[in-house]
């Protein structure tokens, strides 16, 4: 008895998340969200080797600023 309650309520789970899905993807299209710039790869790594302590703030500017030149 348990186990179809917790069945039921898992699949009104997922039918309600389905439907607030489609309607935030249905709305969304009408209303366009300027598309975000791509961000350039090498300033991405830069971040990736700030973020993981290979270089410090001081390096990690410079560089940025020279990418960025």
């Amino acid at each position: 008895m348990v186990f179809w309650a917790v069945v039921v309520l898992a699949v009104l789970a997922l039918a309600v998340a389905g439907v607030v899905w489609l309607a935030r993807t249905l709305t969304d299209r009408g209303q366009g969200r300027p598309p975000l710039p791509p961000e350039d790869r090498a300033v991405a790594e830069l971040r990736r080797r700030y973020a993981v302590g290979e270089i410090d703030r001081e390096e990690f500017l410079e560089r940025k600023v020279d990418l960025e030149a």
